[in-house]
């Protein structure tokens, strides 16, 4: 079930562009470059999780709590700086309905994820300073 007007093309196209901007990030760069090596398939995988979220494809299987949890580096804290990127990339990328759509799609998941990492202590480092 479609859950609103983008294509596969579309979807790969973002992929692209976002992971573009990702390995230029400061906060983000580092951390998927100690996981992603060959940037292709792994931009293809991604592309199939955005098909099956948004298209109802079902081309993707994959637990991304688990996969997320795993790379022991992704902390809860990361979740705001990755939305924003992939905020600016859906603006420039397609229409205003449709990047609004997907962007609270991709925020509802990104909470999703963030609250299971913060759940298992993947929030960051702690915070300092008086209360």
């Amino acid at each position: 079930m479609r859950r609103f007007d983008v294509t596969e093309n579309d979807i790969a196209r973002v992929v692209d562009r976002f992971y573009t901007r990702v390995r230029a990030d400061p906060t983000l760069g580092p951390i998927f470059a100690t996981h992603v090596t060959d940037w292709d398939p792994h931009e293809a995988k991604i592309t199939r999780f955005w098909a099956n979220a948004i298209l109802g494809s079902g081309v993707y299987s994959g637990n991304p709590m688990r996969v997320h949890m795993d790379a022991g580096n992704v902390m809860a804290t990361h979740f705001p700086t990755w939305l924003a990127l992939f905020d600016v990339v859906l603006n420039e990328e397609l229409p205003a309905d449709i990047s609004a759509q997907w962007s609270a799609l991709a925020h509802r998941i990104g909470r999703g994820l963030s609250m299971g990492l913060e759940q298992f202590g993947h929030n960051g480092p702690p915070k300092l300073g008086v209360a």
